[in-house]
């Protein structure tokens, strides 16, 4: 019989908070450096925004497109208060748990050889879509 490798998992924190209410911030280097850290060489890299006004997700690190999303959420979701029922119970943030949803909760990145294991110019995002206070990002790494 084989030996059978031992499942390992690796949990980092990060926390941000925003200059900007409205921003999209590349964290791809932080999660490299978890991956390192964790030591795991084969597995699976979870990014997950703790908060539901946030997202991450995957694209291409590039100015223009980072603002085309958010021309495009602000059309799509405006922050206009008076708009949304939920801004009735004393927030004011209802675009931004819409724009959440529509930008998606979490990536999942296969780790190989101990690296992220991307496709071209893919690169990790944290959208903040009510910010300029502390959130946390979760990391978990798990493989072998």
């Amino acid at each position: 019989m084989a030996d059978r490798n031992t499942m390992k998992t690796y949990t980092k924190y990060l926390t941000l908070k925003t200059t900007k209410k409205i921003e999209i911030v590349n964290i791809t280097s932080q999660v490299e450096e978890a991956v390192k850290e964790s030591q795991i060489i084969e597995g699976l890299c979870l990014v997950n925004p703790m908060h539901i006004t946030a997202s991450v997700f995957i694209n291409d690190e590039e100015e223009g497109l980072k603002e085309d999303f958010l021309k495009w959420l602000e059309k799509l979701v405006p922050d206009d208060i008076e708009k949304y029922k939920h801004n009735l119970t004393g927030e004011d943030n209802a675009y931004a748990h819409l724009r959440r949803t529509v930008m998606g909760r979490e990536v999942v990145v296969a780790v190989t050889s101990g690296n992220l294991d991307f496709g071209p110019w893919e690169q990790i995002f944290y959208g903040e879509f009510d910010g300029q206070r502390q959130k946390r990002v979760l990391i978990k790494i798990i493989g072998e």
